[in-house]
């Protein structure tokens, strides 16, 4: 919901800081971030770019110095901020910013206590970790989306750009999308599709229209050529609900 107050809590050796614009831009369309802290040994050369836009995003860097040669010490002090956080009921929500399956347990007890947990990561993130979330956002195709809006900003002279999708829309996602349509189906035989990305969410976390080059779930849709859609109208401020089934 986006009236929900979420925690954003950054591990800073895990993740690049040219997405942090886009990656806030989208977790305000999932709520109000009322607590953001980034973690990272801030003696090291190495996180010394995120130093620059901290400030100008309100984001309170915690130190964590490196106590043994190899080993991320942000996990554990992000990991015993987060429980402190959630047993302070001040959120209703987290989202962890990391590519590492190190927080897959974190993220999993916060929905145990009953927390929306939104991950953000690269596409190397490994599966524990985003099956362990709600939902999880690409950093990639956030920063891409962004580059495109820039450039057709810039020129109108050339075509927009687009970049190339994260995943191809092969067989194992059309049948994923046919087998949800199938179980949100009526007795009439049509689906909603404002139910239909949540629900296909609950099967696979990462799932989103801009992993395959669409910005939204209906483009896709309609890629797939294999459902009927109907568009009805509601009658309050030209607003339309879409339903579609097999064809």
């Amino acid at each position: 919901m986006k009236d929900d107050k979420l925690a954003v809590l950054i591990d800073a050796d895990n993740v690049p800081y040219a997405h942090l614009k886009e990656m806030l831009e989208e977790i305000s369309k999932n709520g109000t971030p009322t607590i953001k802290r980034i973690y990272a040994d801030w003696t090291k050369p190495t996180v010394s770019g995120w130093k620059s836009v901290l400030l100008e995003n309100a984001i309170t860097p915690i130190q964590q110095y490196s106590y043994t040669t190899g080993k991320n010490s942000s996990d554990s002090a992000l990991i015993i901020d987060a429980m402190d956080i959630l047993y302070s009921e001040k959120v209703n929500g987290f989202c962890i910013v990391s590519s590492d399956s190190d927080f897959t347990r974190l993220a999993t007890r916060l929905r145990e206590a009953g927390m929306l947990v939104i991950g953000f990561g690269e596409k190397k993130t490994p599966k524990p970790f985003i099956s362990a979330c709600d939902k999880f956002i690409y950093l990639e195709i956030l920063k891409t989306h962004s580059t495109e809006q820039n450039v057709t900003k810039q020129t109108t002279a050339k075509p927009k750009q687009k970049h190339e999708p994260l995943s191809k829309v092969d067989a194992k996602t059309i049948h994923l999308i046919t087998e949800s349509v199938n179980d949100l189906t009526d007795e009439s035989g049509w689906a909603f599709l404002g139910d239909l990305g949540n629900f296909i969410l609950k099967k696979k976390p990462e799932f989103d229209p801009r992993n395959y080059g669409f910005p939204k779930l209906l483009p896709l849709i309609k890629n797939i050529d294999k459902f009927i859609i109907d568009e009805r109208e509601t009658g309050v401020n030209n607003i339309r609900h879409i339903y579609l089934k097999q064809k």
